[in-house]
């Protein structure tokens, strides 16, 4: 509990009509929420404006309202506190009222459009093999050091994150490493967050439904390396080409990490193979498991930001070496007849290609590489028909079926990415809209040492159609197809 005035520092006020001696309960911005004596914060969203709900809010027990547009009725009761921008104020109101939390432990923000779960996710784990107690807010959930929630967003609201932050806080978490999404940065959701650091991955295909342009998703990235403090360290790719624009304002101490180009962090793959990667980063070579020239990028920045945060070299290495991949990310096993499965999270162009180029580059070529790929309904349409193409390209067998279809017609979508696919190609592709029995017929197709792609979902476990969540996970699909979930 809180008194309004104090929550209101660094807010920028318009006007205040009423007392601002009042307490306050819980902040929300979601009116079903509400309860006696709620902060209720009245948003514009992409698709609901909060202002619809302000008297429902004061009908719950809302004691005091911020909003961009002053309702022309004003209880008497209810203080009432005009903005600029509602969604600024929520963030720093947040931060304000459990303390401002991430002023007290290390957070490190990761941003990009391919890499983010896995370097903010093993970044975790290196942390947690090194002694400490960490914290991880990503796509795949939610860890206040061995507490884990269900994560429902990349990046959740202000509230939540800095919720979670101060639940780390109570825990004696001194390291956070969290996924930054390009959504979040728009909506200010980790405005007022008090980062020690920021990774920037790679920046391709994706989101362009919401931002409209890939300069404006770029733009947006780089809000979130404008406004990092002196303090705090800003990491690059610097071999994707907006690496370099991410630093071009920063205040923070800048450092940039490649495979090929010169950099701080600079790393060479020597041997790879489906058991793992030789990696020699900045001359000391370092054995993972992981696989593939887009975990060698990660493992760098992840080694990189290690190094940064001050941890002992050696040790930073020894551990490395022990990291497993994430869930839902280039998963595999080999099956009990020598099919080698994998499961991924690839749901961009480009991450779909790095995934493909990666297999190609390891397998022999008298075995198959067969994929399994779909595309979200009532998402970015642009890119349907490039997945498609690639996919029907990089593999030997491609099969198209659902993928979150949401509201939108399954069969609509696999003809957009039917769009993608070259006559040469087409005879190497079947479109099957039943993603089990996608899976299924992809099984039968394979024989031993073939390669088993089954990609967009990850670690996602569900299937959304018309606005429902149907269990559903392509590990286990594929798993119990070769009988090896009781193994």
């Amino acid at each position: 509990m809180k008194v309004l005035k104090d929550i209101l520092y660094k807010v920028s006020v318009n006007t205040i009509y009423g007392d601002t001696n009042l307490e306050i309960t819980q902040i929300d911005f979601d009116s079903r929420a509400v309860k006696e004596g709620s902060l209720f914060v009245a948003q514009k969203g992409v698709s609901v404006d909060g202002h619809l709900f302000i008297d429902k809010a004061i009908q719950l027990g809302a004691n005091s309202v911020i909003c961009e547009v002053l309702p022309e009725k004003k209880p008497a009761h209810v203080t009432f506190i005009q903005v600029d921008d509602s969604n600024t104020s929520l963030a720093i109101i947040a931060s304000n009222f459990y303390d401002n939390p991430s002023s007290k432990l290390k957070l490190i923000g990761v941003t990009g459009t391919n890499g983010k779960t896995t370097i903010a996710s093993l970044l975790y784990e290196l942390y947690k093999k090194a002694g400490h107690k960490v914290g991880l807010i990503s796509t795949v959930q939610v860890l206040v050091d061995t507490i884990a929630y269900e994560s429902t967003h990349t990046t959740p609201d202000s509230v939540a994150i800095n919720n979670y932050l101060n639940q780390m806080i109570i825990q004696g978490v001194s390291y956070c490493f969290m996924e930054v999404s390009s959504h979040g940065i728009h909506q200010k959701r980790i405005t007022g967050l008090d980062f020690s650091g920021g990774i920037f991955t790679n920046l391709s295909h994706d989101h362009l439904d919401y931002h409209n342009s890939f300069a404006s998703y770029r733009d947006v990235k780089k809000i979130f390396f404008d406004s990092l403090p002196k303090t705090a360290f800003a990491l690059t790719n610097l071999d994707d080409k907006n690496g370099a624009v991410m630093l071009q304002n920063t205040k923070a101490k800048k450092k940039t990490y490649a495979l090929k180009t010169l950099a701080d962090y600079k790393s060479k793959i020597i041997e790879k193979s489906f058991s793992g990667t030789l990696l020699s980063i900045n001359g000391v070579e370092v054995w993972t498991k992981l696989i593939g020239n887009f975990n060698a990028y990660n493992l760098t920045a992840i080694i990189a930001a290690a190094y940064e945060l001050g941890m002992d070299k050696l040790e930073a290495l020894t551990f490395v070496s022990e990291l497993e991949s994430v869930n839902g990310r280039f998963e595999s096993f080999v099956s009990d007849n020598g099919v080698i499965a994998i499961v991924d999270y690839a749901h961009t162009p480009d991450a779909l290609k790095n995934v493909l180029e990666t297999i190609n580059d390891i397998r022999t070529d008298n075995k198959k590489l067969i994929t399994v790929i779909g595309c979200g309904g009532d998402r970015d349409k642009t890119k349907r028909p490039k997945m498609a193409h690639i996919a029907s390209q990089l593999s030997t067998q491609s099969i198209f079926t659902s993928d979150n279809p949401r509201t939108e017609n399954p069969e609509t979508i696999l003809e957009d990415m039917e769009k993608g696919v070259t006559q040469e190609n087409s005879i190497k592709t079947i479109t099957i809209s039943d993603r089990r029995q996608a899976i299924k017929t992809a099984c039968k197709f394979s024989e031993a040492g073939d390669i088993l792609l089954i990609a967009g979902k990850g670690h996602e476990n569900y299937q959304e159609i018309n606005g429902e969540r149907f269990y559903f996970d392509d590990l286990v699909e594929v798993k119990k197809y070769f009988n090896l979930l009781k193994k």
